[in-house]
């Protein structure tokens, strides 16, 4: 399921300028002027500053492919580890190691970051069928020796010595066990056992300590979104969850880098045109039926806010904020620009709100949805970077069922004709019609995403 304290002075400075793998020879990989040959580097506090960013050319050649696509084809995005098959390379792709030695030649001897998504837990994604992987869930031997073990040794090999690795670590796990078991109505038996087997704590404490071993590698743990646990009831208890995940089979709080918001999600950097202090006619904007009595509107605010919570429930007071800003721009002819009429609250939010889905619950293939802010280094006060993990015009999920060998089946909240369930309010799920399954190039919501980017391209 996707739908949901400053850090010392703001830093400033770009990721960019990393040219698409096709044009490597000619084009500056780096940000920042008289950047230098790296030696072996000491651990830094953000990997993404002095740094450039890798581009994936797998992903860099479909978007240089589409009509306009080379307008974004050089920009950074996440490598997925979604399978086993993935470290070695599926179906003819570009394995785990064939992307490092890309890596090194784009650094060419310079700083160079680069970002992979760890992504296959035993009953991985219990809240949505669309991302569920190969592995049951108690497959944890198997989650262990087949698939961390063999990242972590590949990383840790002295020829990648010298890149910056920033690990996202199991995105829509650990928030499912907050949300989603127990007598809440958006519980589901998937979630509810694996809440009870603690395989998912044990898997996401496996990684962090193998991973968090390596000297060059910045582990970040995937922390859901504002409409996902920004309500009371679920913000200290998702703090607390991953505190205890990072300490569990051998990790410390240590090996913790930071966290990541909003990753393969939707939710809005900034909303702003309203915010949860503002009243209409006496009632405050957390009683509109949009907030629903949310303490955030957006990912910023959640983000700074959640990193305090974080911090008291034991992790390092250095940590950062990453927020995937990949599709979460609402640019285009259908963007506010200005508040609601102030006749009711839900008039004032509804009117404003840049955030166009139909339900914040809503995480698949979104209708309106445009590009967000372009990958930026130190954009604000405790958040290491804006980032595009989720690679844009990558499917959430197939809008019918399609057989396939990768582990995903069909959830209907990928489905334009569904009713929707409790966990969006039983509201239409706002998908785009004709989607393949998840991961899988979807040319329509590419060519959208660039028509509705803000900021504009």
């Amino acid at each position: 399921m996707r739908s949901a304290s400053v850090r010392g002075t703001p830093r400033k400075g770009l990721i960019g300028g990393v040219a698409a793998a096709v044009a490597l020879a000619s084009v500056s990989l780096f940000t920042g002027a008289g950047a230098s040959a790296a030696a072996p580097a000491p651990r830094v506090d953000n990997p993404y500053s002095g740094a450039g960013v890798y581009v994936n050319p797998e992903w860099s050649a479909k978007a240089a492919a589409e009509p306009g696509g080379d307008r974004i084809a050089n920009q950074p995005t996440g490598v997925w580890l979604d399978r086993i098959a993935a470290i070695d390379g599926a179906n003819g792709g570009m394995g785990l190691r064939d992307h490092l030695d890309e890596a090194v030649s784009q650094a060419g001897g310079r700083q160079l970051t680069i970002q992979v998504v760890v992504y296959n837990l035993p009953g991985r994604d219990c809240a949505a069928l669309a991302s569920n992987g190969e592995l049951g869930p108690d497959d944890l031997p198997r989650y262990k020796a087949e698939f961390i073990d063999p990242i972590a040794a590949i990383l840790a090999d002295p020829a990648y010595a010298n890149l910056r690795i920033v690990t996202v670590i199991e995105i829509d796990s650990l928030p499912n066990l907050v949300t989603n078991t127990g007598s809440r109505p958006t519980a589901t038996p998937e979630c509810d056992r694996m809440k009870q087997n603690g395989n998912y704590v044990k898997g996401v404490g496996y990684a962090l300590a193998k991973l968090g071993a390596i000297e060059n590698v910045y582990n970040y743990i995937d922390a859901g979104h504002h409409g996902w646990i920004g309500w009371d009831d679920n913000f200290g208890a998702s703090a607390d969850l991953f505190a205890e995940a990072a300490r569990a089979e051998g990790s410390t709080t240590a090996d913790v880098h930071g966290f990541i918001t909003n990753t393969a999600n939707y939710s809005p950097t900034r909303e702003p045109h309203f915010s949860v202090d503002d009243t209409v006619n006496g009632t405050a904007v957390r009683q509109s039926s949009w907030v629903d009595w949310n303490r955030y509107t957006d990912e910023l605010t959640f983000a700074q806010a959640f990193r305090q919570r974080l911090v008291q429930a034991g992790f390092p007071a250095g940590i950062g904020m990453l927020i995937d800003t990949s599709r979460n721009g609402w640019g285009g002819s259908a963007r506010p620009t200005g508040p609601g009429p102030q006749t009711s609250v839900d008039a004032y939010v509804d009117g404003g709100r840049i955030d166009r889905r139909i339900h914040k619950g809503n995480w698949c293939n979104q209708s309106g949805a445009g590009l967000g802010e372009r990958p930026t280094a130190a954009p604000a006060s405790g958040i290491d970077a804006f980032v595009w993990m989720k690679p844009p015009g990558e499917s959430d999920g197939s809008s019918r069922e399609i057989p396939n060998d990768e582990g995903k089946g069909f959830d209907r909240m990928c489905d334009p004709t569904y009713e929707g369930n409790p966990r969006n309010g039983n509201n239409p799920p706002g998908s785009l019609p004709d989607a393949p399954i998840s991961g899988h190039w979807f040319s329509a919501q590419f060519q959208e995403l660039m028509r509705n980017a803000y900021p504009p391209l």
